[in-house]
């Protein structure tokens, strides 16, 4: 009887001190990650304990806004590494008595802190607490500017499928203005060498001085033409102010990801989105569910996978 070989995690160091946006990594520190990510999932896939390599390590997930998938699969990479996680409930901490977020974020780290992974919208406040705290920050989203582990775990998923991302095509569909999972995966996956294109109405594309370099497309059949990967994204109407269900009028209808509008990418085209998903506004559900199509739930299985790696290589440096 001949037992499957356990895959190898990667050789070599591992430099960076934090993880605030794409660019805090090097192209090694980028595939060093993917590499570790995969082994990590060969752990997930067997149901099996992982290496407790970050046993008597303290991480704190602070979150300032709303999550589900980034909170608590950051959870539980830390706690599938042997880590000490602290996720702390904003809701009914002293933030609601008017305590500042630095000095939140001071008195956490103050509690032997390894690592801090932080979601906020405050522009700069990551940077400034990288400054001030003595442990490693994490991005865990940053406003409409980035959300690197995200673009790390969708660059994995799409590996899974196509064995790499070197020149593929890969549309980026809807809300673009105020995703920072475009930003950091538009960064990323063009890094890795894919062609990438942000798909949607003029209003919610970027800034003309913003990715620049990226191809936009105001028609779904010009973005989607010859893709490998379509992935949507959600109308973020907390970020559209009061224009924000004048932004969806007519989007679904335009630009909505269907079994039918698909057919207008490559036949083996695969589907992703970041989540959450408003079904019916900017993808229809029967595509979502659909496995011969969509690699949605993938995403949230890497969404682990890559954490850990993340964890592990911040904090081990690689060792």
């Amino acid at each position: 009887m001949t037992t499957a070989t356990r895959p190898s995690p990667p050789k070599g160091g591992f430099n960076a001190r934090r993880l605030i946006g794409v660019d805090d990594l090097s192209d090694a520190e980028i595939h060093f990650l993917l590499e570790l990510a995969e082994h990590y999932a060969g752990y997930l896939r067997r149901a099996a304990p992982a290496p407790r390599r970050l046993a008597g390590k303290t991480q704190i997930n602070l979150f300032y806004e709303d999550s589900t998938r980034t909170n608590m699969s950051f959870e539980l990479a830390g706690k599938k590494l042997g880590a000490d996680v602290l996720v702390v409930p904003v809701a009914a901490s002293s933030v609601n008595k008017g305590e500042g977020y630095i000095d939140t974020s001071q008195t956490l780290a103050a509690m032997s802190a390894d690592v801090m992974v932080l979601r906020a919208n405050e522009k700069g406040l990551h940077e400034t607490l990288d400054e001030v705290l003595n442990c490693i920050v994490i991005n865990a989203g940053d406003g409409v500017r980035e959300h690197p582990t995200q673009a790390l775990l969708d660059a994995a998923a799409i590996a899974s499928e196509f064995k790499k991302l070197e020149g593929l095509t890969i549309a980026i569909c809807g809300d673009i203005r105020h995703s920072r999972v475009a930003g950091s995966d538009a960064r990323l996956f063009t890094r890795l060498g894919a062609h990438v294109r942000f798909v949607g109405p003029a209003e919610l594309m970027p800034p003309a001085d913003e990715f620049s370099a990226v191809e936009r497309c105001d028609r779904l059949s010009d973005g989607l033409d010859g893709a490998d990967i379509v992935m949507g994204l959600r109308m973020q109407f907390e970020r559209m102010g009061d224009g924000g269900a004048e932004a969806a009028k007519g989007y679904y209808d335009k630009f909505g990801l269907t079994h039918e509008t698909i057919k207008l990418a490559k036949p083996a085209a695969k589907i992703m989105h970041p989540g959450p998903m408003n079904r019916g506004v900017e993808i229809d559900g029967a595509l979502a569910d659909d496995p011969e199509r969509s690699i949605i739930l993938r995403q949230v299985f890497y969404g682990v996978a890559m954490r850990m790696a993340c964890l592990d290589a911040l904090l081990t440096k690689g060792e």
